[in-house]
């Protein structure tokens, strides 16, 4: 049943399993674990509906790149999913086999640990069973761009979705309202012993579990970790280590401009680099769109309008947020967008402010930082592309001086997929969880949702988030029952 925390205190004495997040991640593992029969809490800290107060606490500072966290995140029941467009595309066994360059491992398991979980993680988000992700056009004839493949779920809102299965699915306790505000480590036993909880008027209880799963985001997964004292003093949490680093985008860069060929279609195209691409230059991953926005010339009036918003916009000093919201292009122009692999990069991290937030919780600061691994892959992608569409006899590209030349500043913006700052591995040395996603040096503390990524790939992270929610409720429904025959 979902009870509103703010006005219900009523936590059970103690559970099987509690899940700190209600978003796609821990409304499925939830739903998993209560079905297979165990007690569990979800806890989600904000309400039924979006609102300021809880929306505030994603507030954060960035020092490095601008990815716009607070308002590309959701803090109420059913999570990010609320405004999530859909776009369903899952990982490649490549994405497993190839380790990213530098001192950090990729994946320390095979692509068909999740593989088998796809079906399921489609069932979940209203995807026909049976589907194949689809092209929507032909690929490039140079071997080096397949069409892009991908279904769009309608998009599943989870905690609507959900809800009557939130609220009558036997052994589940949902509370909104319910802030996560400390992890309380007992080193003796190397468990997890309490998650401290509070409602908005800082009435605080220790919520008391077997097993505990963050399931709050990449951004927050690691926020809760850093924030825990007892997890520090225990040598669990370092806040120069790896809880925290390695915070990976897909990186959405204005490449530049097309004109087509007369006789081409307008329709919008989608490219995909493959396999062959990716090992022929030591490359990232990643998606490049092109689409005309309509057969107007962007010449005489349409240009001279073009470059006075733009030139307005500096001066009032608002550019950068409005180039977030709407892009400067008059119709006409051939625009070519992306959404690419970043490489985990410790640099690139999440880290806590000495600044508390209304509830005594560290804000945070967030570091956005890309590598000259990151740039070669912009460089590589952008420029191939610009080549095979004039081969293919499509059109003629005229690609941003940034994209060939690593010297000049960047235009680049977020696509708000969060991930890697508790990254996977199979040891402490170069991650944070486990191959079953339990953190390294503990006994009952797991996270779950994209922060888990050791990988991000260049593929919206809905879907393989699922996979790996679904496969952890499996092992950990595994696990209870080998415990409770050994009690037996």
């Amino acid at each position: 049943m979902i009870k509103d925390y703010q006005t219900q205190k009523a936590l059970r004495d103690a559970y099987d399993f509690a899940i700190i997040g209600a978003g796609p991640a821990g409304i499925t593992l939830a739903l998993q674990l209560a079905r297979a029969g165990w007690s569990v809490v979800l806890v989600e800290g904000g309400g039924h509906e979006y609102s300021p107060r809880s929306q505030a606490f994603y507030a954060c500072t960035s020092t490095g790149l601008e990815m716009y966290a607070e308002e590309t995140r959701l803090r109420y029941l059913g999570g990010t999913s609320n405004h999530w467009a859909g776009r369903c595309r899952p990982f490649e066994p490549s994405d497993f086999a190839v380790s990213p360059p530098g001192n950090l491992p990729g994946w320390p398991i095979p692509y068909a640990e999740i593989e088998r979980y796809l079906p399921a993680a489609m069932d979940i988000v209203d995807l026909p069973q049976g589907a194949s992700f689809q092209a929507r056009n032909t690929g490039l004839q140079g071997g080096e761009f397949d069409a892009d493949r991908f279904l769009l779920s309608p998009p599943t809102r989870f905690a609507q979705k959900y809800a009557a299965a939130l609220n009558e699915t036997p052994g589940l306790d949902v509370f909104i309202n319910c802030n996560c505000v400390d992890l309380e480590f007992d080193q003796a036993s190397g468990r997890l012993v309490a998650a401290l909880v509070s409602d908005y008027d800082l009435h605080r209880e220790r919520l008391l579990a077997g097993h505990f799963i963050l399931a709050t985001g990449a951004i927050e997964n690691a926020r809760q970790l850093l924030n825990s004292e007892s997890l520090l003093a225990a040598g669990i949490v370092n806040r120069n280590g790896l809880v925290g680093g390695c915070f990976m985008e897909h990186l959405n860069i204005d490449m530049g401009t097309f004109i087509l060929k007369e006789g081409q279609g307008t329709e919008p195209r989608e490219y995909y680099t493959t396999d062959a691409f990716v090992a022929e230059y030591r490359s990232g991953k990643g998606n490049v769109a092109t689409s005309v926005l309509s057969d107007v010339r962007t010449y005489g009036r349409t240009a001279e309008v073009k470059h006075f918003l733009e030139n307005l916009a500096c001066e009032m000093g608002v550019a950068s947020k409005i180039e977030f919201i709407a892009k400067f292009s008059c119709p006409g122009d051939g625009v070519i967008s992306t959404m690419l692999e970043q490489f985990p990069n410790v640099q690139s991290r999440i880290s806590l402010l000495d600044e508390k937030d209304p509830l005594g919780v560290a804000k945070v600061n967030v570091n956005w930082a890309l590598s000259p691994d990151d740039r070669h892959t912009i460089k590589c992608i952008g420029g191939e592309i610009a080549k095979q569409f004039a081969e293919a006899g499509l059109g003629f590209v005229k690609l941003n001086d940034y994209v060939y030349d690593t010297a000049v500043p960047l235009k680049i913006a977020p696509h708000a997929h969060h991930m890697g700052t508790t990254r996977m591995a199979a040891s402490a040395e170069s991650g944070v969880v486990d191959a079953n996603c339990k953190v390294f040096g503990t006994e009952n503390l797991y996270v779950a949702g994209s922060s888990i990524f050791a990988k991000g790939g260049a593929s919206n992270p809905t879907m393989p988030l699922l996979q790996f929610a679904l496969r952890l409720a499996d092992h950990l429904n595994d696990k209870m029952k080998v415990a409770s025959k050994a009690v037996v």
